[in-house]
């Protein structure tokens, strides 16, 4: 089963509301993905957008390479590329979104223990 649907059955229902807010906040669309990737996706700059800063970087220089080259040469190494990139975006997007689900679970239940914590570790007074 998946570990954040796992996750979100212990969430209260005030928890599960920051998770959605806070999901629908920082989640990538697919369609500002897809525009960048059919704009500017020889420069990878959908893989920026996803945070995929590694590979954006290596798609950037491959352009670089390319443009170096001949012209003819150019198509082939971006072209294969963008092609295995129309096949991957879905579901890249669908991990980042996923990602950003569980970043915002395991912040929750951080600040869920933190509040306990607090309660336990609450000052004791004495009377002189």
């Amino acid at each position: 089963m998946d570990s954040t649907f796992m996750a979100k059955q212990d969430l209260t229902t005030q928890e599960l509301q920051i998770l959605a807010s806070e999901t629908e906040k920082r989640k990538k669309s697919s369609g500002t993905a897809w525009i960048l990737l059919l704009l500017l996706g020889s420069v990878g700059a959908h893989r920026f957008y996803l945070g995929h800063t590694g590979i954006g970087i290596a798609m950037v220089a491959t352009w670089i390479v390319s443009w170096m080259l001949v012209w003819v040469t150019f198509l082939l190494p971006i072209s294969i590329w963008i092609l295995v990139e129309l096949f991957l975006l879905s579901g890249l997007v669908k991990n980042e979104n996923q990602k950003i689900e569980k970043e915002v679970i395991d912040k929750i239940l951080l600040m869920r223990n933190a509040r306990k914590n607090d309660v336990v570790e609450a000052p004791k007074t004495t009377e002189i």
